[in-house]
């Protein structure tokens, strides 16, 4: 695993619009990005400094997205950022973070899942994708 370390000074009173823009306009497209795993954001208590740390599942990945999609992201926050950022790579060596989840199936695909199994319908069921226990209703 592979580790992106980006910290930045922001302008005075931007601290809100920063936290919109990386929750609703980077993050989603960062989860489409080859071999990003998750990303952490972190604020100084002035508001003043962020840092995010980006997980990646190979050194490749991450200097993929370093030279396409991070100028990108840099457009999309310029107004924001007093400065140019410090950018930082590393190797995890280890964590103490969960492993990334799979993305957890829809409501419809556990339907789905019910329907086609062999299994008889009862109350509570482990989906077999995703080994969450789901509800279950008889067949009408």
């Amino acid at each position: 695993m592979f580790a992106r370390k980006v910290a930045a000074r922001l302008k005075p009173n931007s601290l809100t619009e920063f936290t919109n823009l990386m929750e609703h306009e980077i993050l989603p497209w960062l989860r489409k990005q080859e071999g990003f795993l998750d990303l952490i954001t972190l604020a100084a208590p002035d508001g003043l400094e962020v840092a995010t740390i980006s997980f990646w599942d190979h050194k490749g990945n991450a200097q993929a997205f370093n030279s396409g999609g991070y100028p990108e992201a840099l457009k999309i926050l310029e107004e924001l950022l007093d400065g140019t950022p410090y950018v930082k790579t590393f190797e995890v060596l280890s964590s103490t973070l969960q492993r990334v989840a799979p993305p957890r199936p829809s409501l419809a695909e556990n339907l789905a899942h019910q329907t086609d199994s062999a299994q008889p319908v009862s109350e509570l069921q482990n989906c077999q994708p995703c080994n969450e226990t789901i509800h279950t209703f008889p067949a009408l």
